[in-house]
């Protein structure tokens, strides 16, 4: 499970999108929100969209992985929507804040399943003037969102170290070559694979 974080504006949804695209035995985990669906957003696609108290009421029956509460709406992971994947042996995409990261990587702990497929990585911008001009262009939040928004980042560019894998964000082409290179070398890992029938047979005999 490629677990990918990074403040807002930085390109990751982008990134994700692109992976799939040249990956197409990756597949994303589809999270929840409470928040209302953008322009070009669609249910069950984009995000599992729930009011309020159906969200509540996934809490209560203990139905998520992890969840929290950002700029007002909550969001959350179903533990079904993880699990499920995980145990058909897909490689699974998981597009999360640092909260969240946090709250699976501590689940990992606990459970040898989770921990063995799990890699994480932090997307950073270049640099906070870069991540603001990106903001401002996406020309969907008022002022005040927008440095509610830079502020949190600087929050969540602390924890970078608490991830596997790093990537300052650059041109769209070269994140995603990065992005593969740390699929690519985690499907190597040994314990990740099998020999072939034919060796595992002659070992045997």
């Amino acid at each position: 499970m490629l677990l990918i974080t990074a403040p807002s504006g930085s390109g990751k949804t982008t990134l994700c999108q692109n992976l799939m695209n040249a990956e197409p035995q990756v597949s994303r985990v589809i999270t929840c929100t409470t928040r209302s669906p953008r322009a070009n957003e669609r249910q069950g696609v984009d995000y599992h969209f729930l009011n309020k108290k159906a969200f509540e009421e996934g809490i209560q029956n203990a139905d998520f992985l992890e969840y929290a509460e950002v700029y007002g709406n909550h969001y959350g992971t179903r533990k079904k929507d993880i699990f499920n994947q995980l145990e058909e042996g897909q490689d699974i995409l998981l597009n999360i804040d640092v909260q969240g990261a946090e709250n699976i990587r501590n689940h990992a702990k606990h459970d040898p399943k989770l921990h063995k497929s799990l890699v994480t990585v932090f997307l950073s911008p270049p640099s906070f003037g870069e991540l603001e001009s990106r903001l401002r262009n996406r020309d969907t939040d008022q002022q005040e969102v927008i440095l509610k928004r830079l502020a949190h980042a600087k929050r969540e560019i602390e924890h970078w170290g608490f991830f596997d894998f790093l990537i300052i964000s650059g041109s769209v082409k070269e994140d995603l070559r990065r992005l593969q290179g740390i699929v690519q070398s985690e499907r190597l890992k040994a314990h990740r694979q099998q020999l072939p029938a034919a060796i595992q047979n002659a070992l045997e005999n």
